[in-house]
């Protein structure tokens, strides 16, 4: 005859599975918040009573702060400024610079807005100096104004290098070309052929000459090296020496 169930007997803190089950069933209320450290608590509690700006000025001056001295701004002309004095400001610096390519022309505005930004520090001394005449308290504003400046320049610098760098290249390119036209022209008149800037292939270099150029630059190199550019050259052989061996008469 079976014996009555027993009451299952208290599990011992030793076993593996059971110390499992009780974890489990521990986990399943899930992690408890932590509270907040008391520092927290009173941020929490000074942000309540912080309602920013009410007035309308108030909010265009929080709205402005990061334009405070616009150095570091993405707009370059600033609210107070003259975006015709930017204009003429640009214009300057292209005629200058004279770019020719789109990679020269986005230097030229990099370092014209670079340079609108340098200029703009000793306004801003001149109005800090205005406003406080207790110098010893201008002395980090003068400094953070003295980091943007050592940045713009380098800024301003580098710019100028690479624009510099590209359009010497440019021009060595050019020249190169003109010249290989200009020969050209010299070799067809030499030899009473017709010629016309048609002829070269200068223009699928990317370089395009009028005839008045490629004719003035023809003109110069004659000038500069007649011996070369003659409309009669003699030519030596390049045979090996012998006793009665001279140069092939010209013609």
């Amino acid at each position: 005859m079976a014996t009555a169930a027993q009451a299952p007997a208290t599990p011992s803190t030793t076993d593996p599975v059971l110390r499992w089950l009780a974890r489990r069933s521990a986990g399943a209320a899930g992690p408890q918040p932590l509270a907040p450290d008391p520092r927290t608590r009173a941020n929490r509690a000074n942000a309540k009573h912080s309602t920013g700006p009410r007035t309308e000025p108030g909010k265009q001056r929080s709205s402005l702060n990061a334009l405070r001295h616009g150095l570091t701004a993405r707009t370059t002309v600033l609210p107070g400024e003259d975006p015709e004095a930017y204009q003429r400001h640009i214009r300057q610096f292209f005629d200058e610079y004279a770019p020719a390519t789109p990679t020269e022309t986005q230097l030229v505005h990099e370092i014209a807005a670079t340079a609108w930004r340098l200029n703009r520090i000793p306004l801003l001394e001149s109005e800090l100096f205005s406003q406080n005449p207790d110098h010893q308290t201008l002395i980090p504003m003068l400094a953070t104004l003295g980091l943007h400046g050592a940045r713009l320049s380098r800024r301003f610098e580098k710019a100028l290098d690479q624009l510099r760098a590209i359009q010497d290249e440019r021009r060595r390119r050019e020249l190169r070309h003109l010249t290989e036209a200009a020969e050209i022209l010299i070799r067809r008149r030499r030899q009473g052929l017709p010629w016309e800037p048609a002829d070269v292939s200068s223009e699928q270099a990317g370089f395009v000459f009028s005839k008045e150029q490629i004719e003035r630059h023809a003109q110069h190199l004659t000038h500069c090296n007649p011996a070369y550019y003659a409309p009669q050259l003699c030519y030596r052989a390049y045979a090996p020496p012998t006793p009665d061996a001279g140069p092939f008469p010209c013609g």
